[in-house]
């Protein structure tokens, strides 16, 4: 039985059925299924799947979406209950993500935001529009391991140059790694502007976090 619904979990969240995964969400609990083992071994597997599908052309950016979308559906049901349960979920490490001042673009960013989730870090989605001077509070408030700052409008790079300049301005730095994304930039301009890292979409975004976290 247990099996059965893990699969159907990673079955609904392959399908991008935001009401299945909702529903085998809560027929987890109901069966006594530890809720961290419904995301970890049901939404989480489905997500790597097609993250690994869209990385290799499998999959459209569209179906990606969806499945990020099925996977937040039925984490709604399931944080809840860990929760009320005080089940620590160990992470390895938080992150801080958002699209930098004059840029709305979210898709690419929340893609990101939905892995890293399913491989069980703390993820703060700052949005879209994000100020450099907002970055910088916020960097202090949540002491994130990892700052990521996404750029879809070639006109809205300089702002990513702009929170790394600011993070030093504030002494803030060095306590913090600063990853860049978005399709205009590139490993050149990440060098450029100092960052800790650049990846091109957001299977290798992850792959980056991981390669930082642990050195």
């Amino acid at each position: 039985m247990t099996s059965s619904i893990l699969e159907e979990l990673r079955a609904a969240v392959i399908e991008g059925d935001t009401e299945k995964s909702m529903t085998f969400a809560k027929k987890a609990l109901e069966s006594n299924i530890p809720p961290l083992d419904a995301i970890t071994k049901g939404l989480a597997k489905g997500v790597k799947e097609v993250g690994d599908l869209f990385s290799e052309g499998e999959v459209f950016l569209v179906e990606l979406v969806m499945a990020g979308d099925a996977m937040k559906a039925g984490m709604s049901v399931l944080l809840p209950a860990i929760k009320e349960s005080k089940t620590e979920m160990t992470s390895p490490g938080k992150v801080m993500i958002g699209t930098v001042q004059g840029d709305i673009h979210s898709i690419g960013k929340d893609i990101v935001g939905t892995l890293l989730e399913a491989d069980g870090f703390e993820v703060v989605n700052l949005g879209e529009d994000v100020a450099s001077d907002v970055f910088v509070e916020k960097v202090k408030e949540h002491k994130p391991n990892i700052l990521g700052l996404s750029s879809l409008l070639t006109a809205t790079m300089p702002a990513q140059k702009d929170v790394i300049k600011k993070l030093k301005t504030a002494g803030l730095r060095g306590d913090v790694k600063v990853i860049i994304g978005g399709a205009p930039t590139t490993q050149e301009w990440a060098d450029e502007i100092e960052a800790d890292g650049w990846a091109g979409d957001a299977v290798s975004a992850v792959k980056l976090v991981k390669q930082l976290i642990k050195s």
